[in-house]
């Protein structure tokens, strides 16, 4: 087997790879054609696939560090996916879920007793993360909905006036 198809087979054992990453990654150590060969070897086998590690991406991205959509497109357009690959895979995120889910285990270490202090440290959080401002509002609003319910008592074990909003 080449040596350049060796080293593609263990850069992918770890994690998909877009074909760029790929491609740069052999390239620091073998001739052009070697690297086309092997890419071309990779596609035909199935263990290339922009599409496919786009989608694989995404799932990750959003199970354990969700991001706003802005955030992961950047991520994959800087991976070397194409603006089309990205913008396919991106299709139907639920923007507004993922920023609940990337602020829901730092909105429980916050504590704040007070609306605004706590809008203040989550918003930027968010944003930081690539959310839009409408996903990072509701997100705040259904987070701190959830610490001060009087119902199911709140992060103080009852319930601080939570702040009204429309």
């Amino acid at each position: 087997m080449d040596d350049a198809l060796d080293a593609a087979l263990r850069f992918l054992s770890y994690r998909p790879r877009s074909e760029a990453e790929v491609r740069r990654r052999l390239a620091r150590r073998f001739p052009g054609p070697s690297v086309d060969n092997a890419i071309v070897t990779l596609r035909e086998q199935g263990l290339l696939d922009d599409a496919a590690f786009a989608q694989f991406w995404r799932q990750n991205r959003e199970r354990s560090r969700p991001k706003g959509a802005s955030a992961m497109k950047w991520e994959l357009l800087r991976m070397g996916v194409s603006r089309e690959v990205a913008d396919d895979a991106l299709e139907g995120l639920d923007e507004n879920e993922n920023a609940y889910r990337a602020a829901s285990g730092i909105s429980r270490r916050l504590g704040q007793s007070d609306y605004d202090a706590f809008r203040k440290k989550l918003v930027p959080y968010l944003r930081r993360r690539g959310f839009g401002s409408e996903a990072t509002k509701g997100a705040v609003r259904r987070l701190w909905s959830e610490l001060s319910d009087t119902v199911h008592g709140d992060i103080y074990g009852k319930g601080h006036g939570q702040q009204e909003e429309d």
